[in-house]
C-alpha cells in the first residue's frame, strides 16, 4: 500500500523515485490536488502529516512495453490491492 507520510520510501524502497507525488497539467488540478489533499490529511492522517509532494508535470515518457500491463502479465507479481476493471 501506497504511504503519503513517508518522505523518498515506500516500504523499505528508499529512493526519490519512491516519493509521494501528485502531478499536475493546469492551475485547476493543482488547485484541487491542494484540496484532496488537505481534506484526506484532516479526515485520515491525524498526527502524521503528510508529504505528498504536489509538481508540475515535467516531460512524460511511456515505459517501455514490457512494463505496459505489469500486473495482468504477472498475476502472482507485485501486490496491488486496488487492480480491478471498475465499470
Amino acid at each position: 500500500m501506497h504511504d503519503p507520510t513517508t518522505a523518498n520510501a515506500q516500504g523499505p524502497d528508499v529512493g526519490t523515485q519512491y516519493r509521494s507525488a501528485i502531478f499536475y497539467h493546469s492551475d485547476e488540478q493543482k488547485s484541487i490536488a491542494e484540496r484532496v489533499t488537505s481534506e484526506v490529511q484532516e479526515k485520515h492522517y491525524k498526527g502524521r502529516k503528510i508529504v505528498t509532494e504536489i509538481v508540475p508535470a515535467g516531460k512524460f515518457y511511456d515505459a517501455e512495453t514490457y512494463h505496459q500491463e505489469y500486473l495482468d502479465k504477472n498475476p502472482n507479481g507485485y501486490e496491488c490491492p486496488t487492480h480491478f476493471l471498475r465499470w
